[in-house]
């Protein structure tokens, strides 16, 4: 039994039925402005809907920030030489990705690609410990595609993270699901005195395109099949990134009827969280997981307000933990 299921297999019906996926115990630093969501994920029906992400009645058990490694996704608006060129935007930009462990960075925007490495240099200048990248090759291959070529990149700290691999953009030549094709990595943890686990997991992030949010949201089932098919000895999946899936984009409906429905994937991230700078409310940033993550996914995710202006990006960060 792992180290959560018993925790887990005593929770009520009741508060399952009754507690809505952000009407749980939300708890807002006042210094950092930190929003904490605990949501338990449970096994669900096949027919579930993403929003029916399940909550705990009481907090989990408190774990050190020592004790998890904490995985986040950022859509950092239009990060090409312009932004890169503001110090005071670049320094909150640092601020926030050293909260985590590693970051999934989608929208980079520089046709000449030092961006992504420059803004590296600026995180290990202020980190106390070593990060890397692993970036994508510009995304937009196809001809129809190129007008909106974007990278990925998953920043991460060395003393938490070793990646395996360069990672691979996903070859979408055959069907063209995607306008931005997604980004695959492949990550062991590290424990916390940096010795290797027998722990590795693969991360897939994604920018979909907003208009065609819904067909290449159901496409990300193909990609995630294909994937787990061609690395067999890879159990723990995680997609994350800015899916458009809210909104005027995608509704409820039309996520519940989606491929990564049901219960092969949970959503850690409701239909009613926010995760836009703006006044609209909207789940645009979505993170799903294949299960439990061999034992590892805690109850924690949140939303980290810690700026209020879309100069530095129109997204809030989107993170989860795992036990190191």
């Amino acid at each position: 039994m792992g180290k959560y299921d018993g925790y887990l297999q005593g929770l009520s019906i009741a508060a399952i039925l009754i507690l809505a996926p952000l009407a749980l115990q939300t708890l807002l630093a006042e210094d950092d402005a930190q929003i904490v969501y605990v949501a338990v994920p449970v096994d669900v029906e096949d027919d579930s809907t993403p929003n029916e992400t399940t909550t705990e009645e009481a907090r989990a058990p408190e774990l050190n920030r020592s004790e998890v490694a904490r995985i986040a996704t950022f859509n950092i608006k239009v990060f090409g030489e312009t932004k890169m060129g503001k110090p005071e935007v670049v320094s909150v930009l640092v601020e926030t990705v050293l909260r985590y462990d590693l970051v999934a960075v989608q929208e980079i925007k520089d046709i000449d690609q030092t961006v992504p490495y420059d803004f590296l240099d600026a995180i290990n200048n202020q980190s106390e410990t070593e990060w890397a990248m692993l970036l994508s090759p510009r995304s937009g291959l196809q001809e129809d595609d190129r007008s909106s070529q974007e990278q990925y990149a998953f920043y991460y700290n060395t003393a938490v993270f070793e990646a395996m691999g360069n990672g691979s953009l996903y070859n979408d030549s055959e069907n063209d699901h995607f306008q931005r094709e997604p980004f695959q990595g492949r990550f062991t943890l590290l424990d916390i005195n940096g010795n290797q686990t027998l722990f590795d997991l693969s991360l897939i992030t994604v920018h979909t395109k907003p208009a065609a949010a819904v067909e290449e949201i159901n496409a990300l089932g193909i990609v995630a099949s294909e994937y787990m098919e061609a690395n067999p000895d890879e159990e723990d999946l995680v997609i994350l990134g800015d899916f458009n899936a809210d909104c005027s984009y995608a509704s409820e409906q039309d996520l519940s009827n989606s491929a990564l429905a049901g219960g092969n994937y949970t959503w850690l991230v409701g239909n009613d969280a926010d995760t836009t700078v703006a006044q609209s409310a909207c789940a645009y940033d979505r993170i799903l997981t294949n299960g439990d993550l061999s034992d590892r996914l805690t109850s924690n995710w949140g939303i980290d307000m810690v700026f209020d202006s879309s100069n530095v990006s129109d997204h809030y960060p989107v993170w989860f933990d795992i036990l190191r």
